[in-house]
């Protein structure tokens, strides 16, 4: 957990967009109702599911939930939200610009941002736009916790003794709709929190901005795998390497598509004493995939509570059409569960796509870990 903002900064907010809030310096922010309206925006379900979890017992006697940013808002402007926990990482409308719209509006929210995208930029430009702090996914509930005590949100004990003298208290349940969770959108939220440790691991190597995309997640033909990635989409000449892994349970390939006119950057990126070569080229390669193969697949394995074990990387080939590159991919008839994530680096033409292979034979065992996460 990371401070955003300076004490008397929060209490300035409290107390500018929450008039129900009596501010005391000396003992905290203080609330004139027992009861605080909490909203969750997510497009990923499992998170949703998650972050509700993470709440302590008792905290509100209902919570909204949102799919994205534009929902948010709606709910926002309706005024029926006091909390909101906002992800960064959405389509259409990104928590950036539900943040962007809250401080245009003034909305009286008080927002906590809960990402998988935890570069220190990602960081600092939320705090700037008005989060007042950021919790990295996956939400623990002892995080969360400490966070709503620290802001005056929750106090131990307190709400739990309203129980006990209020019967109409105890019956209260957690309102709004049952959320369910697909495999997909588990895979997509597990891929999402990996993304951001390599992502994280990128940026602070390199100085730079990693612009976060939504993961893909799709089951997919062998030999219909070059037609169905983003890459194939542009005209650009690619060059790849590929690393097996295996676990208990779970198998696939990682694959890691660098577009050539990209490689020169990078290299300069990296600080290479020379930038232009077919040697460079396969420097650049290793070492990217090197960066981004262990941080996400690390950050799967630990998701998973499994132990990735990791094949030696191979270069595929080199300046090539991505029809070409995946040819071995297309000579087998096994459909592929295709994890692919889209990197590219603010304010840099460079483009790299990365794209998880899971064999058929891991999905039993994604199933159970699903069933035991939702259960």
């Amino acid at each position: 957990m990371t401070k955003a903002l300076e004490t008397t900064d929060v209490a300035s907010m409290y107390t500018s967009k929450r008039p129900d809030i009596l501010h005391d310096f000396t003992n905290g922010p203080k609330r004139q109702s027992m009861t605080t309206h909490i909203l969750i925006c997510d497009d990923s379900a499992l998170a949703r599911k998650q972050m509700a979890r993470a709440l302590p017992a008792g905290l509100a006697d209902d919570i909204l939930f949102a799919a994205d940013g534009q929902e948010a808002l709606t709910i926002l402007r309706e005024r029926k939200a006091d909390l909101l926990f906002l992800d960064l990482n959405m389509p259409e409308l990104d928590g950036y610009g539900v943040l962007e719209h809250i401080r245009k509006e003034d909305l009286p929210v008080l927002t906590i941002v809960v990402s998988g995208d935890i570069q220190p930029e990602a960081r600092e430009r939320v705090r700037k736009l008005g989060a007042i702090d950021f919790i990295k996914k996956p939400t623990e509930t002892g995080i969360v916790t400490r966070l709503l005590e620290e802001y005056g949100f929750y106090r131990p004990g307190e709400l739990e003794q309203a129980a006990l003298q209020d019967t109409n208290l105890k019956t209260k349940s957690v309102k709004g709709p049952e959320i369910s969770v697909s495999l997909n959108d588990y895979l997509q939220e597990i891929a999402n929190v990996a993304m951001g440790r390599s992502s994280d691991l990128l940026a602070r190597l390199l100085k730079v901005f990693v612009k976060q995309p939504i993961p893909k997640v799709a089951f997919i033909a062998n030999s219909e795998l070059h037609m169905a990635i983003s890459a194939a989409q542009r005209d650009d000449d690619y060059s790849a390497v590929c690393q097996g892994f295996t676990g208990a349970g779970l198998a696939g390939e990682a694959l890691l598509l660098f577009e050539d006119a990209s490689f020169q950057q990078m290299a300069d990126l990296l600080h290479y004493d020379v930038q232009e070569g077919a040697a460079v080229n396969v420097e650049v390669l290793m070492d990217m995939s090197s960066i981004l193969f262990g941080a996400f697949l690390n950050g799967i394995g630990d998701q998973l509570d499994l132990k990735l074990g990791l094949g030696h990387p191979t270069v595929l080939g080199q300046h090539r059409p991505i029809n070409e590159l995946l040819d071995h991919h297309s000579k087998q008839e096994e459909q592929l569960l295709c994890i692919e994530i889209s990197y590219t680096i603010e304010n840099h033409d460079i483009h790299c796509d990365m794209l998880i292979l899971l064999t058929e034979d891991s999905v039993p065992f994604l199933e159970k870990r699903l069933e035991y996460l939702v259960d």
